[in-house]
């Protein structure tokens, strides 16, 4: 709700209309659909039941499966660097991955989850690109996370406890303030402004350094272990 709402009130205050053609309105909501309804709630269920830095090399399978619906449905030619790009982003995730295979054989829910989170996220990469917008990216990213919002605001209502604000320790409110600022605002706004920039192979390739980043965050705030198959990663 926060980001949304953010990103909107920046596009009014930048002089953007928010009215969103009649159109536009249901590609919109089922790219919302995939975006923000799968991806994150497969992200969110699947995080909680496997270590985080391991969580997101399974998220970041996402390149391969848009790689490959871009190929079918834009029509994007897999050129050779961009098969070599991918394939060195793969094996970094696969050196990741290695010895954790056992790990997820004991946890195959949260794996589950989220290569649930990673086809979502790529069908709906693949529908941003594939629809063509009237509207700014502020203004369709700013509508699809409230369209989202809504599903997940409901189910939140029917099948979790209600939130303790009262519990909240102030570190908890500075990490939610950072996720609202960073990802939910600014990283939403310019991964899907690369999108309309880019071939949506290339937008999607270009995330394999988000795992490097999970990996080593993971490490520094969780105390999750870092070697050298995580530096070989990066290399």
């Amino acid at each position: 709700w926060f980001g949304g709402l953010g990103l909107l009130a920046i596009a009014r205050l930048s002089g953007l209309s928010l009215l969103v053609p009649a159109a536009q309105r249901g590609p919109l909501l089922v790219c919302a659909l995939f975006n923000v309804v799968g991806w994150h709630l497969s992200s969110g269920y699947g995080v909680s039941l496997m270590p985080a830095g391991r969580a997101a090399i399974i998220a970041f399978t996402m390149p391969v499966w848009a790689s490959l619906l871009g190929a079918l449905v834009l029509r994007e030619a897999l050129t050779g660097s961009k098969l070599v790009g991918l394939a060195l982003g793969t094996t970094g995730l696969a050196v990741l991955i290695g010895p954790d295979l056992i790990a997820l054989q004991t946890a195959p829910v949260g794996a589950l989850f989220m290569l649930l989170a990673a086809l979502s996220w790529a069908t709906g990469t693949v529908l941003v690109k594939r629809y063509h917008w009237s509207i700014p990216t502020t203004v369709v990213v700013g509508w699809q996370l409230i369209a989202g919002a809504l599903p997940i605001s409901l189910g939140a209502v029917l099948l979790e406890a209600p939130p303790d604000p009262a519990g909240l320790s102030g570190r908890t409110v500075l990490a939610m303030a950072y996720i609202v600022v960073f990802p939910m605002v600014f990283c939403q706004w310019a991964f899907f402004r690369t999108v309309q920039l880019f071939p949506a192979v290339i937008a999607a390739i270009g995330t394999l350094a988000i795992p490097v980043v999970g990996v080593y965050s993971s490490s520094v705030l969780l105390g999750e272990p870092v070697g050298w198959r995580e530096f070989l990663a990066l290399l």
